[in-house]
């Protein structure tokens, strides 16, 4: 069981920065892989960026080159630094975390509440 709380969101301009954050309720190197997601309304929630606990890092290509995930192991948090923002960066973002069973076939998912990212001159 992990609890999850982000923080962060916003209104920005095209252009702009924002730093969001997921603190976990316990510590991240217990979790597989931490990651965000985003969802905006009538779409489908995507993938943004994931970290697994040895520090390997993805980002989806819409936000690749100007995202960073990183990590403070001291605080069990997950951050997700977005730089040159977009208005279709506009999203509810989400963080999760990801708990994998191999010997059992399964993995377990949870999430936070999310926070709202609108991106708009």
């Amino acid at each position: 069981q992990v609890q999850l709380v982000e923080s962060g969101g916003g209104l920005v301009q095209p252009g702009g920065s924002l730093r969001l954050s997921c603190e976990a309720s316990k510590s991240i190197f217990s979790i597989n892989v931490m990651g965000w997601y985003r969802q905006a309304p009538g779409k489908q929630r995507e993938l943004v960026a994931t970290i697994s606990v040895g520090g390997s890092r993805n980002y989806a290509d819409s936000v690749k080159g100007r995202s960073t995930i990183s990590r403070d192991t001291a605080k069990n948090t997950v951050y997700l630094q977005m730089n040159s923002l977009k208005p279709e960066d506009t999203a509810v973002y989400y963080c999760n975390a990801r708990t994998v069973y191999p010997g059992l076939g399964y993995s377990d998912d949870y999430w936070g509440q999310g926070t709202q990212v609108t991106v708009s001159s």
